[in-house]
């Protein structure tokens, strides 16, 4: 791999997909190595070439976080240092310490507050509700409540933390991100070893709105420091994932707009003088015509390069706003494009909709579609051989776990 100089470094904290796409925008588009600290030796970072990733169980602690930071800070005295968050976990930490970091940092994060009340679904709701923008119907279970519990709606409901980053900390046997719930004793047992392990805040449970996977999309928007959006790009959700621990990961997207949805997202972002990446969920409601918005990731998604694959690299947002002071103007993502991590065998199979199948196969065979895994020239054999194995698995998962 080639590399250039630049008065800039990022340093990236994760070790997943988000990491190793957002490492990839930096490069293609300053020719830049990213600096990677995760928790693990595993991943999509871990033996690239474009990456020196540093693997440490404690770097989600506030003080080694701190301590790590402001270590890498003097030993790129000289630079601008980049700090991109690619979990909820780091993305709380940079804005929680944003006040403590070296005066060389760019943290283009909100503040804490913010941050905390978006991070908490119940609360992301109370805004929705105020701003006119639909979501599922909702109830929050707080941690004491009876868990003998009529519904006014019918099974199956979806049961999730509102507090992803605190629930993760309560391992337990079966634990899911998301729960698909079949019934009153389901949620009963269900609730009672989510709280018997720990967790101590509030469950959302929601009134499950029909529709397969590709009634889904993501949508996610950079703002800059002035609370300004300038760049939105909305994805069509053709499949996601259906294991247990990554029930709801993106497998398959294909860029798409639609301007009434997005303006929604944006009205509320600025109203909210929201700075740096959001990420939305949202799924189209057939009941009643609808887009519901499920919630808000205060940081660019685990998929994030559908976006920089559709032409709008989320590295050169930061650079040019942050270290070249360059003021960019609002544009939208209108072209297909289609992003995958999984073979075209597993798309041509599992997607339903001959429309949305059609359209995968027409941009593949354009060339209009890419892996944000498999970049040209960063073929390490280790994490190759790593890669490739995950990428073929995706036929057994999907036959095991996606129903037809």
């Amino acid at each position: 791999m080639k590399f250039q100089e630049q008065p800039f470094v990022p340093m990236i904290f994760g070790g997943d997909i988000n990491t190793y796409s957002m490492a990839r925008a930096f490069y293609e588009a300053y020719g830049v190595k990213s600096y990677t600290f995760g928790k693990y030796q595993s991943g999509p970072s871990k033996d690239s070439f474009i990456i020196e990733y540093t693997a440490d169980e404690r770097i989600d602690k506030d003080e080694f976080f701190l301590f790590t930071v402001k270590k890498f800070c003097r030993r790129f005295a000289d630079k601008i240092v980049i700090l991109v968050g690619c979990g909820d976990n780091y993305v709380a930490l940079i804005s929680k310490h944003k006040n403590e970091l070296p005066d060389n940092t760019v943290a283009a994060y909100i503040d804490f507050d913010l941050m905390d009340t978006l991070q908490q679904k119940e609360r992301f709701y109370a805004l929705c509700d105020q701003y006119g923008i639909d979501h599922p119907a909702t109830r929050v279970f707080k941690c004491g409540d009876s868990t003998d519990l009529d519904l006014p709606w019918q099974y199956p409901v979806v049961l999730k933390p509102s507090d992803c980053i605190g629930y993760w900390k309560h391992p337990f046997e079966g634990q899911e991100k998301v729960y698909i719930i079949a019934s009153k004793e389901e949620l009963k047992e269900t609730l009672e070893k989510i709280y018997g392990a720990g967790y101590p805040d509030d469950m959302i449970i929601q009134d499950m709105i029909p529709g397969n996977d590709e009634y889904m999309r993501v949508l996610t928007a950079y703002s800059d420091r002035n609370g300004q959006v300038k760049m939105m790009c909305l994805g069509h959700v053709l499949l996601e994932e259906h294991t247990p621990l990554g029930k709801g990961n993106h497998a398959v997207i294909i860029t798409e707009y639609e301007e009434e949805l997005m303006m929604q997202a944006k009205k509320l972002l600025e109203a909210l003088h929201y700075v740096g990446f959001a990420n939305f969920d949202i799924k189209y409601d057939r009941r009643d015509g609808k887009f519901k918005f499920f919630e808000i990731n205060t940081r660019q998604g685990r998929s994030n390069y559908y976006v920089t694959g559709s032409g709008f690299n989320l590295a050169r947002c930061l650079v040019e706003e942050y270290v070249y002071g360059k003021e960019a103007e609002f544009a939208c993502a209108k072209e297909a494009h289609l992003w995958t991590v999984v073979p075209m065998g597993v798309i041509r199979r599992f997607v339903r909709e001959d429309e949305n199948r059609e359209k995968a196969e027409q941009l593949y065979k354009e060339g209009k579609w890419v892996n944000p895994i498999f970049m040209k020239g960063d073929a390490h054999p280790v994490r190759m051989a790593h890669m490739l194995k995950n990428y073929l698995e995706h036929y057994g998962k999907f036959k095991k776990y996606y129903n037809l």
